[in-house]
This record gives C-alpha cells, sequence and structure tokens, in this order.
C-alpha cells in the first residue's frame, strides 16, 4: 500500500493529469509555477486544500468497489483499500497478474482498448482472491489524461458481483435437476394457461402415452384431448383443480385411454398456469371391467335354477296349449272363436315374459361400456328384483319396498348398478337362509326391506336384511376383495368388492351396518348431477 505522502499527492485537487504532467515535462519546475498561476485551484488557502486532499483521500479508500489505476504497462501506480484487502499485490505489479495471477496480459482487456482510444470501456472479469476463492466483477474503465489531451492511466474500477454469480449457478443447477426430474417423471406432465388451458409446455412421457410429440402438442388445448361431449364438465373441473379418477381421453390415433388427473395451481414464466399430471390406467381399468365382467357370469349361475323356474312357467302355458289345438285338430273338431282369442293372448302374453327374462338376462350379462347416463334408482330396483323374484319366493322370503316417488335422476351406467343391486340381494337371500338352516330364524321373518329417498344434493339406497347381520370384528373388511363370511364354496369374496368399486366410479359411496335387532344394512348414497354431494354418518 502506497504511504500518506503519495496518497495525498495523487489525489490531490490538483488532479491526476497534474502528477502526470509534472512527470513528463522537461521544465518540470516552470510547468508548475505556470499550472499554479493560471490554476484557481491553487489560489485556495493551504488549509482548504488539505481538508479538499484528506476529503478526495477517504472518497477513495473507502469506496465499497475495487479502484486500481495502471500505467501504459499495465502496471498497478494506485489502488483503494477494497482491493488491497481482497488481492494480493503489490505497487509495481501488472495488473493481470494482480487479478488473475495470469503471466501475460488477458486476450481481450478494457484498459487496453481504453489507452487505444480514450474512452470508458464495460466488461465482466473473474479471478482469484488472495484466498483462492473464486471472484466475479463487473469493469469499468476511465482514461486519465494530461493537460494535452493524451491519455497517460487508465482507472479501473470493478464492483464484485460475486454473490449474485453464485446465486445465478444455483440458480442454473435447480433449473438442471428441475428440468431433469420434469423430463424424467413417468407420467405424462402439462403446463397449461390458467384461462384458456393452451398447453406451454410438457415433458417427455406425453408422446408415449398420447403418441404427441412435445412441438406438436404444444399450443393445443387440453381439451381437445377429452371428447366432445365431456369437455364443458371437464373444463370446470380442471380450473377448479379438481382430481379427476378415471377419465376418458384420445390419443393421437384416437384410441381411447383412462386417466387419473391431478391439477395443481403454478407459476410459468411469469403467469397464472396450472400443473396437469396424468396417469395411464387404461390396463387396470381393462381388468376391473373383466372382473366385473366375470363376477357377472358368476351371478348368472348362481341364478340358473330360479331363471328355470321363470320360464318353465310360460313354456307350460305354451306346451298346454299347443297340445290342445293338436287334440282338437286331430279329433278334426271346431274350436270356438272366443277359447281360440283365450288362448292366443295366453300364448302371446307368456312368450313375452319369458322373452323379457331372456332379454334381461342378457342385459345383464352383456360387457359393460361405462356410457353413464341419467338413471332412475327406483326403476334399477325393480329390475334387480325381477331377476331374482322367483329365487326369493321359492325360500319364503319377501321383498318390502318403500320408494319415494319421483326422485332426482343419478349418473350412472344401468346394467352395472342393476349388478351392485343384485350383489346384494344375493348376499341378502343368503344371509337369511344361513340364519334359518342355523335354526335361530322363525318362520315369517325371512324379509327384505328396500328404501330409497333424496335430498337436494343426495340419493340414497337402503338393503336390510333380517339374515344373520355382520360380526363387529369384520366390519372393516366386508368390501375388501376376496373376503366373505359365508361357508367354502358359497361364495368368491368379490360381490361387495366390485359392488365398492362401481358405487365409487359413480361418485358415490357405499356403507355397512350391523342392526342390533339383527340382520345387515346397506347405504348407497350418490351425487345429485349438479349438486355438491355429502356423505351422512347414518348409524
Amino acid at each position: 500500500m502506497p504511504g500518506k505522502e503519495q496518497l495525498i499527492l495523487t489525489t490531490s485537487p490538483v488532479g491526476w493529469s497534474e502528477m502526470f504532467d509534472q512527470n513528463t515535462d522537461t521544465g518540470e519546475s516552470r510547468g508548475c509555477e505556470k499550472r499554479r498561476e493560471k490554476s484557481p485551484q491553487l489560489e485556495r488557502s493551504p488549509e482548504d486544500v488539505a481538508r479538499l486532499v484528506y476529503e478526495y483521500q477517504d472518497l477513495f479508500e473507502l469506496v465499497p468497489c475495487y479502484i486500481t489505476v495502471q500505467d501504459r504497462s499495465y502496471r498497478l501506480i494506485r489502488y483503494n483499500r477494497e482491493f488491497s484487502e481482497n488481492f494480493d499485490a503489490k505497487l509495481g505489479d501488472y495488473c493481470y497478474k494482480a487479478y488473475k495471477d495470469r503471466s501475460e496480459k488477458c486476450p481481450i482487456c478494457p484498459v487496453e482498448k481504453t489507452f487505444e482510444d480514450g474512452k470508458s470501456h464495460l466488461s465482466e472479469e473473474s479471478g482469484y482472491d488472495k484466498e483462492g476463492k473464486k471472484k466475479h466483477w463487473v469493469v469499468k474503465t476511465n482514461p486519465i489524461k494530461n493537460s494535452k489531451g493524451e491519455t497517460v492511466a487508465a482507472m479501473e474500477l470493478s464492483l464484485d458481483i460475486t454473490h449474485m454469480k453464485e446465486l445465478e449457478e444455483r440458480l442454473k443447477v435447480s433449473e438442471q435437476k428441475y428440468h431433469a426430474i420434469f423430463d424424467n417423471i413417468p407420467n405424462p406432465v402439462f403446463v397449461l394457461d390458467v384461462e384458456n388451458l393452451v398447453i406451454l409446455d410438457c415433458n417427455e412421457s406425453v408422446e408415449a402415452v398420447y403418441g404427441y410429440s412435445m412441438a406438436e402438442i404444444t399450443g393445443k388445448c387440453f381439451l381437445e384431448l377429452f371428447r366432445r361431449e365431456e369437455r364443458d364438465e371437464n373444463a370446470l373441473s380442471l380450473k377448479n383443480c379438481d382430481f379427476k379418477d378415471q377419465v376418458r381421453h384420445l390419443t393421437k390415433d384416437r384410441k381411447m385411454i383412462y386417466v387419473n388427473i391431478q391439477v395443481s395451481p403454478s407459476k410459468y414464466l411469469g403467469r397464472d398456469a396450472l400443473i396437469v399430471t396424468t396417469s395411464d390406467i387404461t390396463q387396470r381399468v381393462e381388468m376391473e371391467q373383466q372382473l366385473i365382467q366375470t363376477s357377472k357370469m358368476a351371478t348368472l349361475g348362481e341364478m340358473a335354477t330360479g331363471v328355470a323356474h321363470e320360464l318353465n312357467q310360460p313354456l307350460s302355458v305354451i306346451k298346454t296349449s299347443s297340445s290342445f289345438f293338436m287334440r282338437k285338430v286331430n279329433k278334426s273338431e271346431p274350436i270356438e272363436a272366443k277359447t281360440l282369442l283365450t288362448m292366443a293372448n295366453k300364448i302371446s302374453s307368456n312368450v313375452d315374459r319369458a322373452t323379457k327374462i331372456i332379454n334381461h338376462m342378457r342385459e345383464f350379462g352383456r360387457k359393460s361400456l361405462d356410457s353413464r347416463e341419467k338413471v332412475d334408482v327406483n326403476k334399477v330396483l325393480r329390475n334387480a328384483q325381477d331377476i331374482l323374484s322367483r329365487q326369493l319366493e321359492l325360500r319364503g322370503i319377501k321383498v318390502v319396498w318403500a320408494l319415494q316417488e319421483n326422485l332426482p335422476m343419478i349418473l350412472a351406467e344401468p346394467s352395472r348398478l342393476e349388478q351392485v343391486i343384485i350383489n346384494l340381494l344375493m348376499n341378502a337371500r343368503d344371509a337369511i337362509e344361513d340364519k334359518m338352516e342355523s335354526g335361530r330364524g322363525r318362520k315369517g321373518e325371512e324379509k327384505i326391506f328396500i328404501r330409497t329417498f333424496a335430498d337436494h344434493t343426495t340419493v340414497t339406497i337402503e338393503v336390510r336384511d333380517t339374515g344373520l347381520g355382520i360380526p363387529e370384528a369384520v366390519m372393516g373388511k366386508v368390501f375388501e376383495p376376496f373376503f366373505t363370511t359365508k361357508r367354502a364354496g358359497k361364495g368368491t369374496g368379490l360381490g361387495l368388492s366390485i359392488s365398492y368399486g362401481i358405487v365409487k366410479d359413480f361418485g358415490g359411496a357405499i356403507h355397512a351396518f350391523s342392526e342390533k335387532e339383527g340382520g345387515a344394512r346397506f347405504v348407497i348414497e350418490f351425487p345429485v348431477p349438479g349438486k355438491d354431494s355429502h356423505e351422512k354418518d347414518r348409524s
């Protein structure tokens, strides 16, 4: 660090140019005298001059940036305290050695440019401080000229931006991590504009699931992935950040897939956005549908005996009528018109009855397409009871109805909902039968109670029986797959599990209770379309 005398000289109000004029003029004293005569600054009193010298000295020393003064050889002829504290250098060192520990001038040097054109120049530089830590700074150079306008030195002011650079580097690393995670998430992820749901960005998994490249799908509306008739409903759900389960999407080749959708609000390039993650559950849904279909076939097998009885009666009527006609024809006996009409009507009505039974069984056994529609719950209950009516009648089980008229419609798939009711009725049938066989039931108590009611938001179905009930210890397991309280060979344990899944698919809830007076009660609740459903605690 230079001495006090030199500091006073080089920072005096006379200016840097005065110092260099003294050093370059051949008549130093004569030149100084002439300049003193002309310089108004030297007309000040010695006290004023001393005060200004120290003020300039303090400013030079205390300014919070690196300041160095270099000659044409790039040697340091002055520097301030901030530079001295951060760099291991001394007067006479080359600037490139002091700043960067180089043995030769930097390839691009702002000081060199200042000496060339006498103007200020900016640059951004990096080096190492005296402790070996990486430093970054922004440089501005200024020329120091003598009275002839010649650039005799250059002042280099450097502002430390190390902290900002470190933050930039951390941000860069963070962005790299974000992109690495974003691009390698196995599920498709979309960034949507919150207003129009246009896709702003997406990850690479989108192409694997949907068939669109990132370039192809960016700029499209996310709603184009939905079927046209389902777009409005899903637009509202997306903007409300709702979780959507088992939604149908269309791929690039128009193949339908099933996905779950998770939506989160976020920011993207300073604008409001939605982060949408989809999970392809097509394979799971197909397996569930296959399981449901298998359960339907098993149910049809269990109902075979009852169906045979149902069909036997109309067939008997048809057989009897045909035998009567054949006998009359063989004997060449006339048949009265009234008798002929009566028997023809019986044949026709019983054919209709048999056809209805067969069509009902065929519809029930058909694979569901999950095409939801508005459904009358009471009608589904009646249809389900019809298909089991003969079985229940043969076992002496009476169905007691308490249906509320004019129930609000629900959104469901009729045959799948009917499967739920049939499962409950068959479980009630078996529970009553087991109770009677165990000797704990009394004749005439075999009843199944079916009740419906609704409020403004919920449609409720209750199915209650007078069977053995559900033990408290297993109440929490009744909807688990393959769990059954029936004796071996009488149940698969899939009926209630499948019923639970179907009800959930339709946005509903199903609960099981054991009645104090005996028997079990199942409560199914469905939301009324367009209303917020709420769960009720029923005991």
